[in-house]
């Protein structure tokens, strides 16, 4: 996809976020309308991985640590085929596999996650594993801002470090709000950069709602030889839509009838200004 193209992907993928969050009457909003732009340009340009190819030893790996926002990545798997869209009619229903975190039961999704902290050690087991197979896949996770305070984090990205793990990249949403206040508040991991650069990573930070930055820094990977690669992308709560942006209520906000409907006008005037 070219940049133009994946920017227009990125409001389809928002309109349907909140389709899907508004019919189901459940779901992180905020967080999942932060990410979607990183979530867009993996599955699109990045990640070696499709439908057929989800069993192969030799895909890419990808883990959202960041569970609760799963509908963000619902969308995106449904538009690579991993299966029907018609089944996200059914998130959070009475016996749906589609539920409020990601679970393996889904084609297309690797790893349980939600409880916060799991995805990096995941990933660090799964990018040693290529190195002892001699494997030449990636392996990628989503961490939000709010979960680095769990110590296992911090445990992980000192064992990437220690081995090496070039095949290694985490993504940090950084979107400085979580559920009960803004991160530096509750407990502040800043300053993030001299954070990772001191456990042994290679680090680049970048505006994470735009494509072309998205894009550069995943090309540039590994950013290091011999180091795992973090990007700490400064995004916005609520991206994209006007009311929702950095306001907290939507970290767990559903949209009533009256603003998911203008939450669906502003993105069409995004579209349409794109596509003219």
């Amino acid at each position: 996809m070219t940049e133009k193209e994946l920017t227009i992907q990125s409001v389809l993928y928002r309109k349907k976020i909140l389709q899907y969050i508004y019919q189901a009457k459940a779901g992180h909003t905020g967080g999942d309308l932060s990410c979607i732009d990183i979530l867009n340009v993996l599955y699109n340009k990045v990640l070696r991985v499709s439908p057929e190819s989800f069993k192969s030893p030799d895909r890419d790996r990808y883990v959202q640590s960041k569970g609760h926002c799963v509908e963000a990545l619902y969308v995106v798997l449904a538009s690579k085929g991993y299966f029907e869209e018609e089944d996200l009619n059914t998130i959070c229903k009475y016996e749906s596999h589609y539920i409020g975190h990601p679970t393996k039961k889904i084609n297309g999704i690797e790893q349980n996650t939600g409880a916060l902290g799991h995805g990096l050690p995941i990933c660090v087991g799964m990018a040693i594993a290529a190195k002892l197979d001699k494997k030449d896949y990636r392996v990628y996770t989503l961490l939000g801002d709010g979960e680095l305070p769990e110590g296992s984090n911090w445990e992980a990205a000192l064992t990437a470090a220690q081995y090496k793990l070039d095949n290694l990249c985490v993504i940090i949403d950084k979107n400085q709000l979580q559920i009960t206040g803004p991160t530096k508040e509750v407990c502040s991991t800043d300053p993030l950069p001299q954070k990772w650069e001191s456990f042994g990573w290679a680090v680049q930070e970048i505006d994470g709602n735009n494509i072309a930055a998205i894009t550069a820094a995943f090309d540039a990977l590994p950013f290091e030889k011999g180091k795992p690669s973090v990007i700490i992308a400064n995004t916005v709560k609520g991206k994209g839509v006007s009311f929702m942006e950095n306001q907290i209520k939507w970290h767990h906000g559903v949209p009533s009838q009256e603003q998911y409907h203008q939450a669906q006008n502003e993105l069409d005037i995004v579209l349409q200004s794109l596509i003219d």
